[in-house]
């Protein structure tokens, strides 16, 4: 497989304020633990919320927002909402990113400082 100059061509601004909106969302870790959640099945928000050890109104906003954002999805079922993620991308991202840390965590622990306080 070959690679040309446009498999590295610099995004448009557009598609990296887009990108820096979604990240700036899942900068929540209640939001990330919701995405989390969600890519390993559906849920209605009272499970969510169990799940993530949230209020159920917190619960509710943060899903609100991410489904306005287009992360997370919805359909009703009877008298409940369910939600999931119908984005394999997120999905891919989230699972990679979290699964990436949990490993990091399980080996030599990282130097004092070396995600907190580096000014993200």
């Amino acid at each position: 497989m070959g690679e040309s100059a446009e498999d590295f061509a610099d995004p448009s601004d557009g598609v990296l304020a887009e990108a820096a909106a979604v990240f700036g969302l899942l900068a929540s870790p209640a939001r990330l633990h919701l995405v989390w959640a969600l890519s390993q099945g559906e849920s209605d928000v009272t499970r969510l919320a169990d799940r993530v050890g949230g209020a159920l109104p917190a619960v509710s906003q943060h899903l609100a927002k991410l489904k306005l954002a287009g992360l997370v999805s919805s359909r009703r079922e009877g008298r409940r909402q369910i939600y999931y993620v119908d984005d394999p991308d997120i999905v891919t991202v989230v699972r990679a990113t979290v699964g990436q840390l949990s490993a990091r965590s399980h080996e030599v622990p990282a130097p004092a400082g070396r995600l907190r306080g580096v000014g993200v």
